[in-house]
């Protein structure tokens, strides 16, 4: 009798079974209807499937219903489950899916472009102001782009003032000036006459003296004269020939200076590198720094300037209280005034190898080319005579130079 009972059951079994299949079936066509409809409230839709889902269990009918059947549905309950958990994996909540989701293509263009059109713009209008400033004006000019106008349109300055010098030298800008200062410590840049004691001058001291002007010639001091005054002369002899009596700012020490005596505005007497018995006289216009490879530079009293060393220096045994009282009146000597006392920020122009200027030679302005720029100086060649000389980039000759420093003297007139 159980054999015929357990016969019984296996169609029913496979029925039972149908109708699992049919309502898992079911439940996963019901899973995809809900997605597409996309009304997701997680909390309250899973207590309604997992009642859905026990009901599914419960519905299977347990008459007759032996422990290996019941095993069976179980198990078929089970796997219902587990599929209805990848089910409720893939029907995430609204929120959720709005909190992984990734921004859009159209939100990362729309930001780009964004930017990059706020960044062109920017870079755009400062073309037009310095192309074009009298364009910018008129467009009621942009609070934003004030500071860059104001940046691009300086450096072309001397550009637009070279358009206005007429059809000289409309293909040469004229060249910038600066005012920058030489040097940063005082043993750079000191224009006072230290208080050191002054060094005697004796009899039978060798000394270098003032023959001419412009020449300085060695010599013996062989007489001290007092004058009822109270100043003194020195009768030298010279190693040539012939005899001078001259006052002390008319001799200099034989020997070089020490670098404490020296300041930019002293009186000195520099040896010829080419002729070691020439000595010329002249004005210390530069101390040794970075700026000039340690070098002191020389204003001879002609206006030739002249980068020595130390040895070929020699200082000036009693100059004048005010050392440019023994140069002539001269524009060199106006010039060196100018010079002092805008120490330590000199006004140079700027100027590259291979540049063509206007300089003055005998007295005429003539066009030269650059050919080796040296810290403070410009060696030229004027292209007439191909002659070769330096010229200080301050130096009144150069014509840019010169009507500078008449504005500028000009403007200090009217200021007085």
């Amino acid at each position: 009798m159980p054999y015929k009972q357990r016969a019984r059951t296996q169609p029913q079994r496979s029925m039972e079974l149908g109708e699992v299949q049919a309502s898992m079936l079911e439940l996963h066509e019901f899973g995809e209807r809900v997605v597409k409809r996309r009304k997701m409230q997680s909390e309250k839709e899973k207590d309604d499937n997992e009642n859905t889902s026990e009901s599914l269990c419960e519905s299977v009918p347990p008459t007759n219903e032996t422990p290996i059947k019941r095993t069976q549905v179980e198990d078929g309950c089970d796997s219902l489950s587990v599929k209805k958990a990848v089910v409720v994996l893939i029907r995430l909540p609204e929120y959720k899916i709005r909190a992984l989701r990734p921004p859009t293509p159209q939100q990362f263009y729309s930001e780009d472009e964004s930017h990059s059109s706020s960044d062109s713009d920017m870079q755009w209008e400062p073309e037009d102001d310095s192309s074009d400033s009298d364009f910018s004006a008129s467009n009621n000019g942009k609070k934003a782009v004030k500071p860059l106008k104001i940046d691009t349109t300086r450096p072309p300055a001397p550009q637009t003032s070279s358009n206005n010098n007429g059809n000289k030298n409309n293909h040469e800008p004229n060249p910038i000036i600066e005012s920058s200062a030489f040097g940063h410590s005082s043993h750079e840049t000191t224009k006072i006459r230290p208080d050191l004691p002054e060094e005697e001058v004796k009899v039978d001291m060798m000394v270098l003296t003032r023959k001419r002007r412009m020449r300085w010639q060695r010599g013996k001091v062989v007489e001290i004269v007092a004058k009822e005054d109270g100043r003194l002369k020195y009768k030298v002899s010279f190693e040539e020939k012939g005899k001078s009596l001259v006052s002390g700012h008319h001799i200099a020490f034989d020997h070089p200076p020490k670098l404490e005596q020296l300041y930019v505005g002293a009186r000195v007497v520099v040896r010829c590198q080419d002729n070691k018995f020439r000595f010329r006289p002249g004005i210390l216009a530069e101390l040794p720094s970075r700026k000039n490879r340690l070098r002191f530079l020389v204003f001879i009293d002609d206006h030739t300037p002249v980068y020595v060393g130390l040895p070929l220096l020699h200082l000036v045994c009693r100059p004048l209280k005010d050392a440019l009282d023994d140069i002539p009146d001269s524009p060199h000597k106006h010039f060196m005034k100018q010079y002092i006392k805008d120490w330590p920020y000199p006004h140079l122009t700027q100027y590259r190898a291979g540049q063509t200027l206007n300089a003055e030679l005998n007295g005429v302005q003539q066009r030269c080319e650059v050919q080796v720029v040296d810290c403070s100086l410009i060696q030229v060649v004027f292209q007439g005579q191909q002659h070769k000389e330096w010229i200080h980039r301050g130096s009144i000759r150069l014509e840019h130079m010169a009507r500078f420093l008449e504005l500028k003297s000009g403007e200090e007139h009217k200021d007085d």
